[in-house]
């Protein structure tokens, strides 16, 4: 998205603020967490294998510039892409950040790597922490060195292969990362991310809702919208059912190491003769002071990281940062900090419930009867998400996090529908939680009826009724930007209760299709100020949108 209607967009409104998106701003959805398959019957404990390599590559910047890197690959074809629908999947050689693993619980897992780095990088290896990893070639890495047993951190010298073998005995989001010169080569970009489903996923949440087959379920079906989901629930526990999901990886480099490390290599390799041969390789390249100047989430930076997966300009950095989500849906949120530093990375719109940790799920069993339940489906009164709610989900470096993102327009005390005017029948009848959810079909689905026709408008423009607490702008001032639909409203109708007697462009053009996408952005992004730019260059870095919209809009996350 580097167009400039994105770059409007960011520019023209104020961070935390609502913006009300029209179809003149035509962003992509992208597929949730995609990655690649060691298995032909994932979801199914078995074996799932995988043939990565370490190798040298060059990532872009929104700066334009070309910053050497080291990143992990494909040493040969995967098994599969998921989730299967994808559009250009694929797998390079190297990228940034590694191919994201994707595996069930139980699966027996080998990932065989080989060395393509250049030689003055010495060895490498990979560490999947929070597993009993053995290995098989290669030579001692560190902690082998110290604990004769501790075979995990086997590296591969430059040419050569080690192979790690593993069962994936816990389900969640887990880092992997280069145990090898660490300092160094996770700077260059050796990490990625291995994804466990569960074996016993889940198909009803504590709440009686949003798993297959309830609620949410009925909706996609009658819109005709995909289902992405890698899986029905991230753990073995109705407390972790989730509508949709995205993986974030949080990481900075340093731009002066990697030029640094680029011109030591060009200068070994142009030896004629005495190259490298030192398994601990011959770059002399100090990573302190570390004085980061580039700030990535997914191996790209705002507004990269907006474009779709696998997005042909830039092959080596395949994944995105674009959530998307409707009212009412659970969206899994998978991160991991995989860098040198800590990024406090604040969701707009609603805090996070971290489910779990590394794995370590987090629930409360408040019934002393809970422990006799076999059968998930009774589980509604015994666990509940037990995590902290999250103001930022602070990435530790190395540390994965699984937490779950929820909105509903709960709180804002004004109808988001913009319902109340003259004619208007349309009903809102609460749930037992307040939201309307008897006609999963309907445009306000999940709509909090409290606010039903509560009007945000002062004065009585479009269709809506006067009396709100808000003077809004008139959209045919030209500093609004064609990217602000002249209307603060969700849905299909939106663009026909404008602010204005004149939305900008003109209701019923193809540009502003009444049916078309009306929805919300949140600004995603750290609350580390430089984090967000670019060299500097603002706006940039660890910022991406949250786009919300009414239940009618069909999000297609396949490509």
């Amino acid at each position: 998205m580097r167009g400039l209607n994105m770059n409007s967009l960011v520019r023209q409104f104020l961070c935390g603020a609502t913006v009300a998106l029209g179809s003149a701003l035509a962003l992509p959805v992208q597929a949730a967490a995609p990655g690649i398959v060691g298995s032909s019957t994932v979801g199914t404990p078995g074996t799932s294998t995988f043939n990565l390599d370490a190798a040298p590559t060059s990532i872009t910047q929104p700066d334009g510039t070309v910053v050497y890197a080291w990143g992990y690959g494909c040493a040969s074809a995967p098994v599969g892409f998921a989730p299967a629908a994808v559009v250009g999947a694929n797998c390079q050689p190297a990228q940034l950040p590694g191919p994201t693993l994707i595996v069930t619980e139980g699966d027996t897992v080998t990932v065989t790597l080989t060395n393509n780095l250049p030689a003055a990088a010495g060895n490498t290896s990979i560490l999947f922490p929070g597993f009993q990893v053995a290995s098989i070639g290669g030579a001692p890495g560190l902690l082998a060195q110290e604990a004769p047993n501790a075979t995990a951190t086997c590296a591969a010298a430059p040419c050569n292969t080690v192979t790690y073998t593993f069962t994936a005995s816990t389900p969640g989001t887990h880092a992997y990362y280069s145990g090898t010169q660490g300092d160094l080569q996770i700077e260059m970009g050796l990490s990625g991310a291995l994804i466990v489903l569960p074996k016993n996923q889940q198909t009803v949440g504590t709440d009686g809702s949003h798993c297959t087959p309830l609620n949410n379920d009925p909706a996609k079906n009658f819109h005709k919208e995909g289902d992405f989901r890698l899986a029905t629930s991230a753990y073995d526990h109705p407390a972790s059912c989730y509508d949709r999901e995205y993986l974030f990886q949080f990481t900075e480099m340093d731009g002066a190491i990697h030029l640094m490390a680029q011109q030591q290599v060009l200068a070994d390799q142009a030896k004629a003769t005495g190259g490298c041969t030192s398994p601990s390789g011959c770059l002399v390249v100090p990573t302190e002071p570390y004085v980061a100047n580039y700030f990535m989430i997914n191996g790209r930076s705002m507004p990269d990281d907006m474009d779709p997966n696998y997005s042909p300009q830039y092959p080596n950095q395949p994944y995105n940062g674009n959530p998307h989500m409707h009212p009412g849906e659970l969206t899994l949120l998978r991160i991991i900090g995989q860098g040198h530093l800590q990024h406090p990375f604040h969701e707009h719109a609603n805090h996070v419930r971290i489910l779990a940790r590394d794995g370590n799920l987090l629930v409360a069993q408040n019934d002393p009867n809970c422990s006799s339940i076999t059968d998930p489906t009774l589980y509604s009164h015994c666990a509940a998400p037990a995590g902290p709610l999250m103001f930022t989900t602070t990435t530790t470096p190395g540390l994965a996090m699984d937490g779950i993102f929820y909105w509903t327009g709960r709180g804002l005390n004004w109808d988001v529908f913009g319902h109340g005017y003259a004619g208007d029948t349309t009903p809102c009848v609460p749930d037992a939680n307040g939201y309307y959810t008897s006609d999963p079909t309907a445009p306000n689905y999940y709509e909090w009826c409290g606010d039903h026709t509560k009007a945000l408008e002062v004065h009585p423009f479009g269709q809506v009724a006067s009396g709100g607490p808000a003077t809004l702008p008139d959209p045919t001032i030209v500093v609004n930007g064609l990217w602000y639909s002249g209307s603060p409203y969700l849905g299909a109708e939106a663009n026909l209760r404008a602010v204005g007697g004149t939305p900008l462009p003109v209701v019923g053009t193809a540009a502003n299709s009444p049916t078309s996408e009306a929805g919300y952005a949140y600004m995603w992004h750290s609350h580390n100020e430089r984090e967000i730019t670019t060299n500097n260059i603002f706006p940039g870095g660890m910022m991406m949108m949250m786009l919300i919209d009414a239940r009618s809009f069909v999000i297609n996350e396949s490509n």
